[in-house]
């Protein structure tokens, strides 16, 4: 009986692990680890609303409102680059990377937002 146990219990943690590294998955990263994933080359992309982007925006920053991503607007940006997927407060920022990676961008979503962004803006 043990021994069932103790295979029924490793098959799970294989699954576990399987579902954990499936195509479609990104990485969550704090708002303190945006600057070294754009020195690894990441683009950060702001889904605010364009009038919040004008209120101030990490700079080089580019805007792509998660309103456009849902009505499948990904004009102007490229599945060659990387993204950092930033918004307010990090709610808007996960469902647009859902929509990204699901489309087949290479992104990271930032677990928090602007509103707590302590850099410098443009």
């Amino acid at each position: 009986m043990k021994k069932w146990l103790f295979v029924m219990m490793a098959l799970c943690i294989v699954a576990l692990a399987a579902c954990s590294n499936e195509e479609g998955s990104y990485e969550t990263i704090a708002l303190n680890e945006v600057e070294g994933k754009m020195s690894e080359g990441y683009i950060v992309l702001d889904v605010r609303e364009p009038n919040e982007f004008a209120e101030g925006h990490i700079p080089s920053a580019q805007n792509k409102p998660l309103s456009a991503l849902q009505q499948e607007d990904f004009s102007e940006l490229s599945k060659e680059e990387k993204y950092i997927v930033i918004c307010r407060s990090g709610n808007r920022s996960q469902t647009a990377s859902d929509i990204l990676v699901t489309e087949g961008y290479d992104v990271v979503n930032v677990s928090e937002g602007m509103s707590s962004w302590t850099g410098d803006i443009e």
